[in-house]
């Protein structure tokens, strides 16, 4: 290729990210471009030939380089797709011996698949070439020597040459990961909005206290020393297209060579990453090592909570202080990080005061946590996620003596009123219980239901962790207030408490139907023992929406303990057969059940109640798990018992089931149906959870019926007389 062409101006659309087109166009800008405009995750320009090499070497915003060839309108079936593709002398573009690969994107009436459109657009190209009497190319999806760009939008087909072969955020040096990093360009835009360019060039500092791979730290690293981001690369996508200028590009890169060997000499910025996992620290020197900046970047192993002052920074240095927080996009992820943020804040404030710190998250909820104002606030798109960068000018400290003021007048307090409130409630609430949990010895009790409607949870204590359940907000609600009321809360209970923010487990509470209940909300698997009287159980707060022990339930089976001494135990609807653990332990002064069958339809539930009567050493042979359809049990069972407990579902409809149940609808027949296997003198202790629920009459005029609902409800959950309803049920003996 002649010089002239070199200095021809070429088409070009640069894609990028969502939300830094913008940027993009002015960095292209100083590039060269002649930008003529921005569009959705890219920027329309013209450029030579040199110039678009260039943008492939230096660009740190850019995707995707593309050298369009055509553009052509009215394209909405597949024939006319393949037409204007094969109009063109693709024998311009291509070598013998050419792998290619098309990338596709957009749809039309007619074109719905990107790969179909894709299929389409190669037809095109391979019978261009055959005209031209150039051999017919070899497809290479992975690793191809030309990429094809083929857009089609409203019926406008654009079509190129993808000149940046793999992605330009792919920069050579990232191969060890830590969890869900940012790509490459992404972290290099947001440190152009948080003025890290202009803060290198006069000296300052940047900090990344969670450091994770350390992209945000090498990026920064290469614009301080300016190296070229693309000059770690081995190949792009130019390489195997016919115009390519070796000579052109090699003197380009020799160029940057040039400039990266004096930027690495007079670099003078400092840059200290930080993160308490030591695979984090160990990823960001292998990544830092082979961008070619490993001098640049101090790592330590560090938590926020032992953050400190880098020892080799001046007292009186400014800086950036930056980082990618964890965004918290489940909801049990969030008591951690509501204490994460919450400590970012704190550290910002007693280690750098007048620094900016720039906080990148998914959540923007959980910013309100460090107790400070962002002074701007830029939206970005991260993969799928909406995203904010938050900038925020940290306070000078106010020095009292020698200790650094804690709050800065007109600062954001962490806690707002109706957070202390909360917390007051909860030391109330705790108040109120201490003398009954003492006496009674129990570890898992109800500290706090939705006891002011502001914060609408149900807060349960197992030994020395938190469930907490909320309650879905109202739509008359708004969202975003309840949100922040969640994160302030999460922000109380760890404290009041004096529990570990991961200690504390959080899910949403929603009407249920059919086995909802019992779905899988998690797969951690995590699960721990606790004491309830004489039993322990397992319970796990994470993997689903109820824990496995129904605290509320809790006098009930004390009162199955009770009344088991010698008899046959029939548990109903067993869950994880905690009642048929205290009916077979007994209590101190009587002896357990003789023997025990639990039924329950869920495999998930009875392994459960197999490990509650192994934990409790009873005998398997005398206490029987049985997995069958309750109905169906007792429509075929032989047995009789002297003492069952049935507390069956509000409604199922599960596909184990061969009919649905409705409590309120189907209760006579399952009292009828379960009265049919109970012994002369003996008791049937039904329950349901159903709040308006309303015993059938006739039942009443059957059988001996006793209401003792009111006499089941512990201290910690009499504030909710509805809650469940327990009922005594005995044959009537002849007159």
């Amino acid at each position: 290729m002649n010089m002239m062409q070199t200095t021809d101006s070429l088409e070009i659309f640069a894609t990028c990210p969502k939300g830094i087109e913008t940027l993009l166009a002015d960095e292209l800008t100083a590039l060269g471009a002649r930008v003529d405009r921005t569009t959705v995750a890219g920027v329309h320009l013209h450029a030579s030939l040199v110039e678009a090499y260039r943008f492939c070497l230096w660009s740190r915003l850019a995707n995707r380089i593309v050298l369009c060839l055509s553009q052509v309108q009215d394209i909405e079936r597949p024939e006319q797709l393949k037409a204007a593709t094969g109009a063109l002398d693709w024998s311009a573009h291509w070598r013998p011996g050419t792998t290619m690969a098309v990338d596709f994107h957009g749809q039309s009436a007619h074109i719905r698949h990107t790969r179909f459109g894709a299929q389409t657009v190669k037809d095109g190209v391979v019978d261009a070439l055959h005209e031209a009497g150039a051999p017919r190319p070899r497809i290479d999806a992975r690793s191809p020597d030309l990429r094809l760009y083929a857009h089609l939008h409203r019926g406008r087909l654009t079509l190129g040459i993808d000149l940046s072969g793999d992605s330009l955020h792919k920069r050579g040096y990232r191969r060890d990961l830590a969890h869900a990093p940012l790509k490459e360009n992404l972290a290099s835009a947001l440190l152009v909005r948080a003025g890290w360019p202009e803060r290198a060039k006069q000296g300052e500092a940047l900090v990344d206290p969670l450091c994770g791979s350390g992209t945000l730290l090498i990026e920064a690293a290469l614009m301080a020393a300016d190296i070229a981001p693309g000059l770690r690369r081995k190949r792009f996508g130019f390489h195997g297209w016919a115009g390519h200028d070796p000579a052109v590009w090699g003197e380009l890169t020799r160029e940057a060579e040039a400039r990266a060997s004096i930027g690495r000499k007079r670099c003078r910025v400092r840059l200290f990453g930080y993160d308490q996992s030591p695979q984090a620290i160990a990823a960001t020197k292998a990544n830092a090592m082979r961008a070619g900046v490993p001098a640049l970047i101090e790592l330590q192993g560090k938590s926020l909570t032992t953050l400190s002052r880098p020892d080799s920074l001046p007292d009186d240095a400014r800086g950036l202080l930056i980082t990618n927080p964890p965004y918290g996009e489940r909801l049990g992820e969030l008591p951690e990080l509501v204490s994460l943020y919450t400590e970012l804040g704190q550290a910002a404030r007693r280690i750098f005061p007048g620094w900016r710190l720039a906080l990148f998250t998914g959540n923007p909820d959980l910013g309100h946590r460090l107790g400070l104002r962002a002074v701007k606030q830029y939206a970005f798109k991260n993969g799928p996620l909406d995203c904010k960068l938050l900038l925020i000018d940290v306070p000078e400290a106010q020095m009292s003596g020698d200790t650094v003021a804690a709050e800065t007048p007109g600062e954001a307090s962490p806690y707002s009123e109706g957070a202390r409130m909360f917390a007051n409630r909860l030391e109330k609430n705790r108040k109120r219980l201490r003398k009954w949990l003492k006496r009674m010895g129990e570890s898992c009790y109800r500290l706090y239901d939705a006891d002011m409607p502001e914060y609408a949870l149900a807060i349960d204590v197992y030994a020395d962790r938190v469930h907490v359940q909320e309650y879905a907000p109202p739509k008359s609600v708004n969202s975003a207030q309840a949100q922040r009321r969640l994160h302030e809360a999460l922000t109380v209970i760890p404290e009041v408490l004096g529990v570990r923010p991961d200690h504390v487990h959080v899910k949403q509470r929603r009407r249920q139907t059919g086995s909802a209940q019992y779905q899988k909300h998690g797969t951690s698997g995590e699960r721990f023992q606790v004491q309830e009287g004489q039993a322990r159980f397992w319970v796990n707060l994470q993997d689903y929406l109820d824990t496995g022990l129904f605290l509320d339930h809790r006098p009930v089976r004390r009162m199955l303990a009770e009344m088991a001494a010698g008899q046959r135990f029939l548990n109903l609807f067993c869950y994880t057969a905690a009642a048929t653990v205290h009916a077979a332990l007994g209590t101190s002064t009587s002896p357990g059940a003789s023997d025990s069958v639990s039924v329950d339809l869920s495999n998930t539930y009875l392994d459960w109640a197999r490990d509650n009567i192994t934990l409790n050493r009873l005998d398997p042979s005398r206490h029987r798990v049985v997995r069958d359809d309750c109905i169906h049990w007792l429509e075929t069972a032989g047995s009789e018992f002297d003492l069952i407990f049935m507390d069956p579902p509000t409604f199922s409809n599960s596909k184990k089931m061969a009919e649905t149940l409705d409590i309120q609808r189907d209760h006579p027949r399952l009292i009828e149906l379960a009265m049919a296997r109970l012994a002369p003198g003996g008791t049937l202790v039904f329950s349901n959870n159903q709040r308006k629920f309303r015993l059938e009459p006739e039942l009443a005029e059957r059988f001996a019926v006793e209401d003792i609902s009111s006499q089941t409800f512990d201290p910690d959950f009499s504030r909710n007389p509805h809650l469940h309803h327990v009922f005594l049920i005995r044959h009537r003996e002849p007159a």
